[in-house]
């Protein structure tokens, strides 16, 4: 099955809701990073709720930053996504690993720690939205679900997983987000409470081969559930050579000599994606003379 995110309303436009499968854009993660297990499933829930996240946004050049700061072993987590369904991102200790959690699942929770969540909209304005909270689980999806309420004043609820095979690759990766709208009704919000406790969990879901039309369907059955999108989701970095070129030019002249100084070429990496790029010597020189005009 390919990765995609579905759009959705239901109860005549009271509830808002999103679902998607992103085993194939983890995965794709995972081999760039090299991540461990509990690294991929921190990740990649981080990357499943972003990609959600991001098709909330209008414009194409929409951008969506979400970072995890937290005083566990993994550091952090970055990720970036826009309104088209890329998403990309990393973990600034990708080799974490940690004993199961006394469920028996990965323990992402120990993994980030206590810390903050930030997000970033930028939407082309003077300045970008920034709203940030702190962590509540280090689980993600609570703590996505905790800076909708605080920062938004969106009561939602949010559910991100990521299922391993014994070989460590992604087995399945998905999630959803339901948002109840200004105005919802009481018996809507009764419906879709109870409708959420009875739900096990979104793994298990796709893992029996649900797709997150069947997971929309069972969440918001008898409650109108109309499908509005279905949109292709992807890991996908837009680094290129040229990109990186603008970033060495930023770092100035003076610590650009020094490269040249050093007498080797050097190696950029890209946090997002991993790709290396190689400069030599006499291109270090005219990215110098580049930053000098």
């Amino acid at each position: 099955m390919k990765d995609y995110i579905i759009r959705a309303t239901a109860a005549g436009g009271q509830i808002r809701a999103f679902a998607a499968t992103t085993k194939n854009l983890v995965e794709e993660a995972r081999v760039a990073h090299g991540t461990s297990p509990t690294a991929t499933a921190a990740l990649g829930r981080l990357l499943t709720g972003g990609a959600m996240m991001g098709t909330m946004m209008k414009g194409d050049k929409d951008v969506l930053t979400l970072q995890i700061k937290g005083d566990g072993p993994i550091g952090g987590i970055t990720v970036t996504a826009d309104s088209r369904g890329f998403v990309k991102g990393y973990v600034n200790e990708p080799m974490v690993i940690l004993p199961a959690s006394p469920a028996g699942k990965l323990d992402v929770g120990k993994a980030v720690g206590a810390g903050m969540i930030t997000v970033i909209k930028d939407l082309g304005l003077k300045e970008p939205y920034v709203g940030s909270c702190e962590l509540v689980s280090g689980e993600i999806a609570e703590d996505l679900t905790y800076y909708f309420a605080e920062s938004e004043q969106v009561p939602s609820s949010v559910a991100l997983g990521v299922l391993m095979n014994n070989d460590n690759t992604v087995r399945q990766a998905g999630g959803f987000i339901l948002q109840l709208l200004p105005g919802a009704e009481e018996e809507v919000i009764e419906k879709l409470e109870k409708k959420i406790s009875e739900f096990t969990s979104i793994t298990a879901c796709l893992n029996k081969g649900m797709t997150p039309e069947d997971i929309l369907n069972e969440l918001l059955d008898g409650l109108d559930l109309v499908i509005n999108d279905k949109l292709p989701t992807e890991f996908y970095c837009n680094c290129d050579k040229k990109r990186v070129e603008k970033a060495l030019i930023s770092v100035g002249k003076k610590e650009l000599q020094s490269m040249i100084d050093d007498g080797e070429p050097i190696e950029v990496n890209c946090h997002f994606c991993g790709k290396h790029y190689n400069f030599n010597i006499d291109e270090l020189k005219v990215l110098l003379k580049n930053a000098e005009r």
